[in-house]
């Protein structure tokens, strides 16, 4: 599967910089919380050092491919890393490559988690928490999933630190997207979590939110069923 568009970074060099400081308020702005590591820090000096805009998190983009027809696939062995990015300007470089998810097959999903998150339910960071789901028509899809992306990156979404990833899973009839956090039984990080999220993506009010945690999915063996919650 080829994920990369072949468009040239170099070609959104002006766009970039203009949408370099809407990624994070300020360079300088790295506060320490409960998950910063001292090798976290010391990345974001080197890359200061270097004249870089370090991110208060580093990011991997994956994405699955599962062939239609063919059952007992292992979704765990179907994930595959793409690149990985610590700094306002890798980010840039890698989206510019990375293809749309107009040009994407059906069904695909792409995956945006913190480094150290694996975008599965049993993953330590994410067995305890849940996922907050929109669907979207496939020719919107695109604008609202890059909309979150630059959310997330420039860690813009209230309760952040709860926040592990998001998802777009590219589906034969509509798009969904979905975004994970780390505590389902968190009511109130997991309701600001979802007034955050319609907030930046301007989520028109006819859009249904729902909310399921991954032990639910575990037990039903699905993402987006017998969903819990709506809002």
């Amino acid at each position: 599967m080829d994920f990369t568009s072949g468009k040239n970074a170099s070609e959104n060099n002006n766009t970039n910089s203009e949408n370099a400081h809407q990624i994070v308020d300020s360079s300088s702005q790295f506060a320490s919380d409960s998950y910063s590591t001292k090798e976290t820090e010391e990345r974001q000096a080197r890359e200061l050092k270097a004249g870089l805009h370090p991110l208060k998190s580093k990011f991997v983009f994956w994405y699955t491919r599962r062939t239609p027809g063919i059952r007992n696939q292992s979704y765990e062995d179907n994930i595959k890393k793409i690149v990985e990015f610590s700094t306002i300007e890798g980010f840039w470089v890698c989206y510019c490559h990375i293809a749309r998810p107009s040009s994407l097959p059906s069904p695909t999903d792409l995956h945006l988690f913190k480094e150290g998150i694996r975008p599965l339910w049993e993953d330590s960071a994410n067995c305890n928490g849940g996922k907050w789901i929109i669907r979207f028509k496939k020719a919107v899809s695109g604008r609202f999933w890059e909309d979150l992306v630059l959310a997330l990156v420039g860690n813009q979404l209230d309760y952040g630190d709860n926040v592990c990833g998001a998802v777009l899973s590219i589906r034969f009839n509509e798009d969904i997207l979905s975004v994970w956090n780390r505590n389902a039984s968190d009511h109130q990080a997991v309701m600001a979590l979802r007034d955050s999220i319609k907030r930046h993506l301007k989520l028109p009010h006819s859009y249904v939110m729902e909310y399921k945690p991954h032990d639910a999915s575990l037990r039903d063996n699905s993402s987006y069923r017998n969903t819990w919650l709506r809002g």
